[in-house]
Formats: structure tokens, sequence, C-alpha cells
């Protein structure tokens, strides 16, 4: 009996040892890597404030709503309509039938800007119309008048005749719009009414001829085919751009779309208005194309302006000093980079005006006011044919202290029968000596429009320098 209270007693003992030693450590073990939990990632802000990035304000987001609001009733439909030439059919010509012609409808956009109904739209647009109608954003339909237009800027006004005062659009100024800033592009693409996109000004003064005679905003807000002639306006819904052009392989947008910048569409119009045709003020120098041979030699294509490689005689440039090798800067405080940011403003001006050239000659900065010169005191047309003075350089060439060159000749006759194309010399025309353009103005004055009729002798210097003469009969 003792020997099993002692068996007992060792039993239980052993128990209350085993389970002390659970609850004691092993149960305490546990209990730690259940509470144990993997490490969460630490986030810093890259700006190293210590504000909620998560929360973004409203306000930091750009708002169209008033601009598009401001813009969209003045955004009216373009409808030409052009008579065209049929194709001619067999039958046709078996009958005898005279070409037929039928009705080619083209459409577009264009902006009011005015309450009495001037509005701006591209030249091409309105190309060859018969006739032009117009549709507001409220579905009302106008007959238009074309007032006037300018290929060279492709740009067009027409007038319509409302019983009420018209929404419109003010202009703002191209200048001084930024690259980056927001834009809206509104116009009627597909022929749907007023439609409005946004993008940024992606860059300023392209010029898509490779002649450096355009100036356009490029812009990637999307530009589709109706576009043409509609507004491009800034974030305070003011005109900084006529939309025109797209860059494109498919006819419709990809990224790139081009606008008239506001301030040469605002002069082409104020010019036909006031004088019915564009007036064009010319600063007389020539330049140096930087991707050209001689630049490239000249080390000039890293230059910052543009480089001056000849002077127009008794131009506003020769008058107010300006020389060749110097290299234009700014002019009336806009920097000039490149050609077209050059022909780009001076297209914002007109004969007489006066502007501040910032040249760089000898390493020293100087700035020249020049009165800008009448188009037709350095170039003129004559019998088709636009004329300028010829250089000192280009006298020297043909040994020659008097003439006039020829730049383009668009005289069919001519070109086929004389062979008059540019680069010629004219040196006399019925037998009368002509020192300068002034000489052809002379003559255009005296024969009028019908000069063709009068001229009956022209002595010429041709490309290889060899003089000839021609008797017309």
């Amino acid at each position: 009996m003792k020997k099993i209270l002692t068996l007992v007693f060792v039993s239980v003992l052993g128990g209350i040892i085993t389970l002390s030693t659970y609850k004691l450590l092993l149960e305490k073990e546990a209990s730690v890597a259940v509470e144990t939990s993997a490490e969460q990632p630490f986030f810093v802000p890259t700006n190293y404030k210590s504000t909620n990035t998560n929360l973004v304000s409203a306000a930091e987001h750009p708002s169209f709503v008033n601009a598009a609001n401001k813009t969209v009733d003045a955004v009216v439909h373009v409808k030409n309509t052009a008579l065209v030439s049929a194709p001619m059919t067999l039958q046709d010509l078996f009958y005898g039938r005279q070409q037929s012609k039928r009705a080619q409808i083209g459409t577009g956009s264009g902006v009011i800007i005015s309450p009495d109904g001037y509005i701006i739209t591209n030249n091409h647009v309105i190309t060859g119309s018969e006739s032009i109608s117009i549709t507001l954003n409220d579905n009302k339909i106008y007959d238009a008048e074309l007032i006037g237009s300018d290929e060279k800027t492709d740009i067009a006004l027409l007038k319509v005749e409302a019983d009420y005062d018209l929404p419109f659009i003010t202009f703002g100024d191209s200048d001084a719009a930024q690259i980056g800033e927001w834009v809206l592009a509104v116009g009627n693409p597909f022929n749907l009414t007023s439609t409005v996109t946004a993008g940024i000004i992606s860059a300023k003064a392209r010029d898509l001829s490779g002649r450096n005679s355009q100036s356009f905003i490029q812009t990637d807000a999307a530009v589709n085919p109706g576009n043409s002639g509609g507004a491009l306006v800034n974030a305070n819904g003011e005109l900084v751009g006529i939309n025109t052009a797209i860059t494109s392989q498919t006819g419709s947008y990809i990224g790139y779309s081009f606008a008239v910048p506001s301030n040469i569409a605002r002069k082409v119009v104020e010019d036909i208005i006031e004088f019915g045709n564009v007036q064009n003020g010319i600063l007389g120098v020539s330049l140096l194309n930087t991707n050209s041979k001689e630049a490239i030699e000249k080390g000039l294509n890293e230059i910052n302006g543009v480089y001056v490689a000849d002077v127009t005689e008794k131009s506003g440039a020769e008058k107010a000093g300006i020389k060749t090798g110097d290299i234009i800067k700014k002019i009336d405080n806009i920097e000039i980079s490149k050609f077209s940011d050059l022909s780009g403003y001076l297209k914002t001006k007109r004969p007489s005006d006066v502007v501040n050239v910032e040249i760089i000659r000898d390493d020293e900065v100087k700035t020249l006011p020049v009165e800008l010169s009448k188009t037709d005191i350095l170039t003129v047309n004559f019998m088709n044919m636009e004329l300028k003075n010829l250089s000192d350089q280009r006298k020297l060439e043909r040994d020659i202290s008097y003439g006039v060159e020829v730049i383009r000749n668009n005289n069919d006759w001519l070109s086929e029968n004389l062979g008059i194309s540019s680069k010629y010399i004219i040196t006399d025309i019925n037998n009368i000596k002509i020192k300068s353009i002034e000489d052809i103005s002379a003559l255009k004055q005296k024969y009028g429009s019908n000069a063709e009729q009068y001229i009956k002798k022209i002595g010429l210097i041709n490309k290889d320098g060899e003089r000839e003469q021609y008797v017309i009969r």
C-alpha cells in the first residue's frame, strides 16, 4: 500500500512539474510567435513636405469651363459651295456634249470677331467658292459675304448680316503666349456643332513650308478635318490663333496641329477692312540659312540669332545702319533665333512702322530703330513677274551697274518664248535703261495693267551672264 501511494505521489509531482514547465516556457514562446507581424513599408514624400500626398486639390487642375462658355457660341460652321467641272465621259464626247458643272461642298470653321458679324476663317476653306454660308452654334444659318483674303497667311474675312448682336471672341496677344501654356481648340470637326479640345502650346514660330515664310503656333490640342478656321484660345477665352493645319499621314489628328498667330490674323483682317489688301512692312535684309554650307563653314550654325547676309539698297535697314555680318538678336524685345521668328513678327507690322532691332556687331550690342519699307520700294510686280533691285554683290558678279533681277516669273508666255526665269536680269525695256524698280514702277504707271501690249523690246542678262535682246511682235 505504501508503495502505491509513493508511486501516485511521484506521478502527481511529475505532472505538476511538466505542466508548470509548459506554461512558463513553451506557451510563452508560442504567444510571441503569434503576435509577430510582417514589417510595413515606409513611404516618404519626394517633396519632403509633411502634408498628406494622397490628397490633391481640385484647384491644381486647370478648368476650361469659363473659356469654353465664352467661345463655343462664337465659333461657326462654314460651308463653301463651289462649281467644278465634272469629268468628261465617252458618251459626252460621242454626243458632243459640253463639260458639265457640279456643285462641290467644302466645310470648315470660322470665328466671329465682332458683334456686327465679321468672321475669320482660313483662305483654303473658302477658295473657289460660288457661295458661302455659316451656321451658328444654335443652328441658325446665314449667307456670308467674302470681304477679302490673303493666301500667304491663309486668312480670309467673311461678313454676315444678322438682326442682333452676335457673340464674339476678343483677340489675345499671341506674342505673349508661352510654350507649355494651356489652350483650347474650338471648331466644327466632322460637321459637328462647336467642339472643344484641350492641349498645350508645344512650340512657336513653326515653319512648315521649308521657305521660312510661315510662323505657326504648334499645339497638341486635338484638331481634325473641319477644324480649319476655328479658334485657338487661352485659358481666359482670348483668341491666340486660327487653327489651320495638322501633320498627319492619315488625314486625322496624330498629335501635332498648327495655328496662325492671332497677332498676324488680326493685322491681316484690319488691312483688308481698311485698305482692301494686306500691307506688308519690309525690313530689307537677307539672312543666311543656318543649315547652308556657307553658314556651317563660318560656324554660324551655333549663333543665337540670325545672320544678315545682305542689306537691300534704300531699305529701312540700310538707312538705319544695319550691315552685312550683323547678328539680329531681338526686335522690340521679341527674341529672334530663326528666320520664322523674324518674319512672323514683321507680318504684324505695316510700312512706316518703326521697330527696334537689337544687333551684335564686333561683340558689341546695339539697338537700331528701323522704319519698315513698303513692298513696292523693294519689289514690284510687272507683267506678272516679281522684280527687285540688284544687290551690290550681283552687280559685281555680272559687271553691271544697273538692272533689276527677276525673283519669280509667273508669265507663261515670257517663260516659254524668252526663257525668262528667276535670276535673270532685265537691263532695258523699249530702249529705256532700267536702273532700278523705280523705273519699272514708272513704266507700270505709264502703261497700266495692259503693259504687255506696249512692250516691244526687252534687254536681258541670262543665268550664264550672257546678254540677250528680244523684239516682241
